[in-house]
């Protein structure tokens, strides 16, 4: 059997754990100090991304696809879950007219 993944393993796994460290953490600080629902949204999509990379370059260097086939599974989810939440943001905007979420508290009962 020849080499797999040549190219994935030569860049060293700490590079990958680094860049997916900073990725989250810029993601979990956008969610915690947006105000903008759909900024939120994008944070939410950068954490989960972050997840996706240090899945498949765990997979890459295991020499398997296990880790590939779960990244697919998240996208599919996370996929839905931007169709779900545009659809709640967009009718939210619909009823207050702005996406700002401390507009939203309005909405406790």
């Amino acid at each position: 059997m020849g080499e797999v993944n040549t190219f994935m393993q030569s860049i060293p796994l700490e590079y990958f754990i680094i860049l997916s460290s900073v990725l989250f953490s810029l993601g979990v600080l956008g969610v915690l100090l947006r105000k903008n629902a759909i900024v939120i949204l994008g944070c939410v999509e950068l954490m989960l991304n972050s997840v996706n990379l240090l899945l498949a370059a765990f997979s890459a260097y295991n020499g398997n696809g296990d880790g590939q086939l779960l990244v697919f599974f998240i996208m599919v989810v996370a996929a839905a879950e931007v169709a779900v939440g545009l659809a709640i943001i967009a009718m939210l905007y619909r009823n207050t007219r702005s996406v700002d979420v401390s507009i939203f508290n309005k909405l406790r009962g």
